[in-house]
C-alpha cells in the first residue's frame, strides 16, 4: 500500500496525497510534450493546466472540484478509446477510497468526471469552462492546423455554447495566431455572438 495512505488522517494531507497519486498515474503517460524545454508526460501537463484554469475561474473551488480537475483524464493512456469518462471516474474513485475519502466525496468527484449534473451544478460549469479553456489555449492551434476550417468552426461553436460568460471573457484574452483568431471570429459571427 502506498505511503500516501498513512498520511491521510487530516483533510489537507489526504488532499495532497490524492493529488500526488493522480499525478503519479498521469505521469505514466508515454506521450511527452515539451514545456519550457522539458519533456513531460502529456496527461500530467493536461491535469496541471486544467487545475490552473479551474482555480483562475473559481479561486475558492471546492475540494471535490479541485480533485475532479486533477483526475479528469486519469490514466488516459492505459485503455483504448471507449467509455473513457467512466474509466477515469472508476480509477479516481479507487484512488480516493484507498486514501480514505468518504463515499459522498467519491460520488461527487465521479459525477463531475462523468458530467452527470452539467450544466445545472456550478462545479460542473467551472470544470467544463476549464476544459474548454485548456483546449483553446493549448490544443486549438494544433487541431486547426490539421482539420478543415468548417469542422473547427463547428467545434468552436459547440465549445462556446457550453462556456459561461466568465470563461468566454477569459477565452477572448488568450493569444491566438492569425488563422485561429479568424476561425474564432467566423464561428462567433455565424452564431451571432460577435
Amino acid at each position: 500500500m502506498p505511503d500516501d495512505v498513512n498520511q491521510t488522517k487530516s483533510g489537507a494531507a489526504r488532499f495532497e496525497a490524492a493529488i500526488r497519486r493522480f499525478d503519479r498515474e498521469n505521469s505514466r503517460d508515454p506521450n511527452l510534450e515539451i514545456v519550457e524545454g522539458i519533456a513531460r508526460p502529456r496527461e500530467l501537463i493536461y491535469a496541471e493546466r486544467l487545475t490552473d484554469w479551474v482555480l483562475i475561474l473559481c479561486p475558492d473551488a471546492s475540494e471535490d472540484l479541485r480533485l475532479s480537475a486533477r483526475c479528469q483524464h486519469l490514466c488516459w493512456c492505459m485503455i483504448p478509446r471507449g467509455d473513457l469518462k467512466k474509466f477515469h471516474a472508476d480509477k479516481a474513485g479507487e484512488i480516493l477510497r484507498e486514501l480514505g475519502y468518504p463515499e459522498e466525496t467519491v460520488a461527487r468527484v465521479q459525477a463531475l468526471n462523468l458530467k452527470k449534473d452539467f450544466p445545472q451544478h456550478p462545479d460542473s460549469r467551472v470544470l467544463e469552462d476549464g476544459l474548454c479553456l485548456v483546449f483553446l489555449e493549448f490544443q486549438f492551434a494544433e487541431l486547426a492546423a490539421r482539420t478543415a476550417g468548417d469542422k473547427i468552426v463547428n467545434a468552436l461553436q459547440k465549445s462556446w455554447k457550453k462556456m459561461t460568460p466568465a470563461a468566454r471573457e477569459q477565452a477572448m484574452k488568450l493569444n491566438y495566431g492569425s488563422r485561429e483568431q479568424a476561425l474564432i471570429e467566423r464561428a462567433l459571427e455565424q452564431t451571432g455572438q460577435r
